[in-house]
């Protein structure tokens, strides 16, 4: 059984480069959807993927481009920094295909990519920094409104016509006290850091050939970072909102003969997670095949 699973996954992975004339194929899917019970370091992006990225590049040639197939939720940024330098030492061109949610950090790497391929199922998300705060993961965003809130209700803000208001700080103060004195600097370099690093890679990459590439880079990186905007770091932005944005993203359903491929290997990996123990899988055109598997245990 193990075998024939094996023998099939090969078999989709090389399906997809034979529809993408020959390209190499990586493979990143995570078992998030499966299993959600299952810790977050085992189903997110982390810094450890990086040997799973290794072990799939291992004997590719470089000058066929890459096509990504990756199928997550995200992660931390640090691992997704790794992932996007380490593959773009690699190949000069770099695509990603969306079966179903490449989100957060998911959407970093598409966004260091020349073009993302999305079906009309096929989603990315806002890109703003979760931080783990007590426990909880908490928008950084949304940290920094909090402060900024708080300033205006306190003390007041002339822009916006909001006049002092002193008593108001007998209410904040409990809440403000327990996020500790450095946490509104860590979120808003969290923040700038995010977006600086995706506009350099959209103007690196994907604007590379674009007289504006920087600000056309800045624009983009700045819209997937509004959390203000999207109101949840979850929100669903479809093709259609890519597009208008000035993402280059390409239809799935304009090849039909690459969809059917992605879709048949994601809807096989669904059924490797849903019947074993993988959390994570990372595999290659080549046969490679890198996993993370979970047994209940920590």
């Amino acid at each position: 059984k193990d075998a024939w699973i094996n023998d099939k996954l090969i078999q989709c992975v090389r399906a997809v480069s034979e529809a993408r004339e020959g390209r190499n194929v990586l493979v990143y899917f995570s078992a998030f959807l499966q299993k959600p019970a299952v810790p977050a370091t085992h189903t997110m992006m982390m810094p450890e993927d990086i040997n799973g990225f290794m072990a799939a590049f291992h004997g590719m040639d470089w000058d066929k481009g890459l096509s990504v197939v990756m199928h997550t939720p995200g992660g931390a940024t640090m691992a997704v920094q790794s992932l996007v330098d380490y593959t773009r030492s690699k190949f000069r061109d770099v695509e990603l295909l969306v079966p179903a949610y490449s989100m957060s950090a998911g959407t970093m790497f598409g966004l260091a990519c020349e073009r993302i391929y999305l079906g009309r199922q096929s989603q990315l998300g806002p890109i703003d920094p979760q931080l783990t705060i007590n426990g909880r993961q908490q928008s950084a965003r949304s940290i920094v409104e909090q402060f900024e809130r708080a300033h205006d209700e306190i003390l007041g803000n002339s822009k916006k016509k909001q006049p002092p208001n002193p008593a108001a700080a007998a209410v904040w103060a409990p809440l403000l006290g327990s996020l500790g004195p450095s946490l509104l600097q860590t979120a808003q370099d969290q923040l700038d850091f995010s977006e600086s690093m995706v506009a350099r890679w959209l103007a690196s990459y994907m604007f590379a050939n674009e007289r504006d590439a920087a600000k056309r880079g800045k624009k983009v990186a700045k819209y997937f970072n509004d959390a203000s905007s999207h109101k949840s770091h979850d929100k669903r932005i479809s093709y259609d909102e890519a597009r208008k944005q000035g993402v280059v993203a390409v239809r799935l359903e304009d090849d039909q003969a690459l969809q059917e491929a992605v879709l048949t290997l994601y809807h096989l990996l669904t059924i490797i997670v849903g019947q074993t123990s993988v959390t994570k899988l990372i595999s290659a055109n080549s046969g490679v095949v890198w996993a993370k598997n979970w047994t209940g245990t920590t």
